[in-house]
């Protein structure tokens, strides 16, 4: 530590937010059309490769979370209030902005043109969930979610043993089985209920022992039981993890896609590309995998250098307020990109660097503003 600070946790969030938009590049190469669109064969191959490489992203802050903050020490009002000052007010600040201006409001500037929104029904729909222009923030829902099960789940994990630990964290990683399970049982069954769920009964029996609960009990598990090892033995274990997670993510997506040039360009409902995302589900097998590897790797981070100094550190420190404001960037970033005719792997990465370092700049100026804290964290 430097300052109390956890040193690989700040190239974690580096690293784990260039990954969501990294995987936010990716969509547009999918989505589009009736729901579904791939232009050509390269462009499924990229974006596969690239986005199945990424999913991690969203549970590797998941442990970092975890890793900090579980179990909840000291008062647990003031780790509400924090969370509120730090995660909640921030949320609603930039939900009323992806609601009042559209995502490319930023392209007449790249030579594009900005679209039309309904603000009324953006403002209606904020009562209730995310808007639509907002969907990204989604993971802050679950993320506030995650933080209400901290403090109920803190005397459970202070009082269990190792083996009880590793026996809760074996149930739950065959739940990561369920996508797929899901979609055999509709196959061969005609529909996709398990484990005891059926119209009358949304909650199936591995319900509470699924998801991101998960990842709150392996952050504790990786800090509490496996100890400090030699990039040998790290490796080791990782590259393996890797491998077969990677294999799980991409290989699945090829299972939905053509692997014939002449079937693209490809077009599908929209159902199509939330069936092919089986194996990109942030609580399945294959990106856990990846997920327990990457972080097995960044473990092994500590230099406090130059780069740390003045690239990730500050960018960690200001990794929330990246996220809340990045789809405003990249939205435009991407179509201007596109529209050069550049390359589908030069647009995904270009479209990540770029929008990184535009929110990073934004929130950099905006950290000097009073009470800062309230917009980006």
């Amino acid at each position: 530590m430097t300052n109390q600070r956890v040193i690989f946790l700040d190239y974690l969030r580096f690293f784990a937010c260039l990954m969501v938009l990294v995987v936010h590049c990716c969509e547009p190469f999918y989505l589009g059309g009736p729901g579904t669109l791939v232009a050509s064969l390269g462009d499924g191959v990229w974006m596969s490769a690239i986005d199945s490489a990424c999913r991690a992203a969203v549970p590797l802050f998941v442990l970092a979370s975890s890793y900090l903050l579980f179990p909840v020490q000291g008062d647990t009002r003031k780790f509400f209030k924090r969370r509120i000052e730090r995660v909640l007010i921030p949320l609603g600040v930039w939900m009323l902005l992806y609601a009042l201006f559209p995502l490319t409001a930023l392209s007449p500037v790249l030579g594009g043109e900005a679209e039309q929104m309904d603000v009324v029904a953006n403002l209606k729909q904020m009562i209730f969930n995310f808007v639509p222009h907002a969907g990204h923030l989604w993971f802050v829902y679950m993320l506030l979610g995650v933080y209400v099960l901290m403090p109920l789940l803190s005397p459970w994990i202070e009082k269990v043993s190792r083996r009880g630990e590793e026996a809760l964290l074996v149930v739950w990683l065959f739940t990561t089985t369920a996508p797929f399970l899901t979609h055999i049982a509709q196959n061969w069954v005609g529909n996709g209920d398990l484990w005891g769920y059926c119209p009358w009964n949304q909650f199936g029996a591995l319900q509470y022992v699924s998801g991101y609960i998960g990842y709150i009990v392996l952050g504790h598990y990786l800090r509490t039981y496996v100890g400090e090892m030699s990039w040998k033995k790290t490796l080791g274990w990782a590259i393996p993890l890797w491998v077969v997670g990677y294999a799980i993510t991409l290989g699945c997506i090829w299972l939905f896609l053509p692997t014939a040039a002449e079937a693209y360009p490809f077009e599908a409902p929209y159902q199509f590309a939330v069936d092919m995302e089986m194996s990109w589900g942030f609580c399945s097998t294959g990106v856990a995998l990846t997920t327990i590897a990457y972080f097995l790797i960044i473990r092994k981070f500590s230099s406090t250098g130059w780069f740390y100094k003045h690239i990730v550190l500050p960018v960690s420190k200001r990794s929330y307020g990246i996220y809340l404001m990045h789809m405003f960037v990249l939205t435009p970033v991407v179509i201007w990109l596109r529209s050069l005719g550049l390359p589908t792997v030069a647009v995904i990465g270009l479209g990540a660097v770029l929008t990184y370092t535009v929110c990073g700049v934004v929130t950099w100026l905006l950290s000097f503003l009073p009470k800062s804290k309230y917009i980006i964290g």
